[in-house]
């Protein structure tokens, strides 16, 4: 079984996959965030590293998903190779940071890997307002995020509402993360918990 966790810079995925690995004992899948060598430039210089960050997210999530597949095991997934795909990188491209000839290069690549990739059985849609973004990013104090742009953030939630809206591939469930604290407040973790469990094996 794979379920994955989507949503912004800031939403909360690691945490609650880490969360829900732990309560259902399933074996959690991280993004590559620490190994990634591109992390710091691009955020230095968006246009020049834009498409090799990519690339790079593009080859592990696609080796990630492999590798569940293959595994048999139940997995969740922190972030899905379809935000780099329908959010990230379209996002550049539009913001002038990635030119034509790498974007048309990307997505030729992703639609190639597509063919080979099956959906999880359930996608988690963490839903955010900026103001909880910035207070997210601003509390763990990674310093390649310092650089981070409210205007960058409300184009990438603007695009995660569109992708979700028309996500057909699955179970879907979105989870308004404004309001709770399933870090601290163990009702808003047990409220999550109920409906990941109804999605995935129905109501009693």
């Amino acid at each position: 079984m794979h379920v994955a966790i989507a949503g912004n810079i800031g939403a909360g995925k690691t945490t609650l996959t880490n969360l829900l690995a732990k309560h259902f004992k399933w074996e959690p899948h991280f993004e590559d965030v620490v190994d990634n060598p591109y992390l710091d430039d691009f955020y230095t210089q968006m246009e020049r590293w834009s498409f090799n960050l990519q690339i790079y997210f593009l080859n592990s999530r696609f080796r990630q998903i492999l590798e569940i597949r293959e595994s048999g095991k139940k997995i969740i997934q922190d972030r899905t190779i379809y935000e780099d795909a329908h959010i990230f990188a379209p996002n550049l491209h539009a913001m002038g940071l990635m030119t034509n000839r790498d974007f048309n290069n990307y997505s030729q690549l992703f639609e190639l890997m597509e063919k080979l990739v099956e959906a999880p059985d359930l996608l988690i849609y963490l839903r955010s307002s900026i103001p909880n973004l910035v207070k997210q990013i601003h509390n763990r104090g990674r310093d390649y995020e310092n650089s981070i742009s409210i205007d960058y953030l409300s184009r990438l939630n603007e695009r995660y509402e569109a992708w979700i809206e028309g996500y057909k591939k699955g179970k879907l469930l979105i989870i308004d993360v404004d309001n709770l604290d399933f870090v601290n407040e163990p009702e808003d973790l047990g409220s999550i918990i109920n409906k990941v469990d109804a999605e995935l094996y129905g109501l009693f």
